[in-house]
């Protein structure tokens, strides 16, 4: 039996939100990801945490054969109702109902800070990759995590705010243009990140910290800190 996921009480939310052209961040890094970040040959592709699928909808866009994979029925349904984009499979990251050696990408976007369990998610993207093949990661920063901008300004300070080294839980309620959710998960460092890829026997081979890319305004202090971390890994 999976246990529903974190995303499982924000789902219909996360619809909503998600779906609202060019609402939030995905739509000014994403290019960064798909442009700097996916190897340019790739093939069967899972994508660990896909939500409402909209990366996998993107990936498929771009020739990726996908098999999506969330903890969260309704988002599930919503990503299969969204249009063919590949298959879409109830399972917990951390134990994956495939064959190893099965897939040539892996991608966890923006789910390896919400998953119940990161390095037994890495380590399972680790057993599902082809040998060479690649684990494609989007984090929010550990910077971002540890801080906030002191107002609301294109040029307030940044403050950290917690103990860096420190994980800690993550319940972060926000609303814009009359949409709302919470945003669940975990804070990890970066040795954290690097630690559980390479004792999952994978390489980092590119990292990225990407500015918006043709943002509004209120993206404008984002290019002074990074809000995401993106990297590509092989397995060996």
């Amino acid at each position: 039996m999976i246990v529903p996921g974190e995303w499982e009480p924000e789902a219909e939310n996360w619809v909503r939100w998600a779906r609202a052209p060019f609402h939030d961040a995905y739509w000014y890094y994403r290019d960064a990801f798909f442009d700097l970040i996916l190897p340019v040959r790739r093939g069967r592709c899972i994508e660990i945490g896909c939500g409402e699928g909209r990366v996998a909808r993107d990936l498929s866009a771009r020739g990726d054969r996908v098999t999506g994979v969330d903890t969260s029925m309704t988002l599930l349904r919503s990503a299969r109702q969204a249009g063919a984009a590949g298959a879409y499979v109830l399972a917990d990251s951390a134990a994956l109902p495939f064959s190893g050696s099965r897939f040539d990408l892996a991608v966890a976007y923006n789910s390896l800070q919400v998953v119940a369990d990161m390095p037994g998610t890495v380590a399972e993207a680790a057993r599902v990759l082809v040998p060479g093949g690649h684990f494609c990661v989007v984090v929010s920063h550990p910077l971002a995590d540890v801080g906030h901008f002191a107002d609301d300004s294109a040029t307030a300070g940044y403050v950290i705010r917690d103990d860096y080294f420190a994980s800690r839980r993550v319940d972060d309620t926000v609303e814009r243009d009359g949409l709302t959710i919470t945003f669940r998960g975990w804070t990890y460092t970066l040795q954290d990140y690097a630690g559980a890829l390479g004792q999952a026997g994978l390489t980092i081979d590119a990292m990225r910290e990407p500015r918006p890319d043709g943002a509004p305004g209120r993206y404008d202090r984002w290019n002074r800190v990074p809000m995401f971390l993106m990297i590509r890994t092989t397995k060996g």
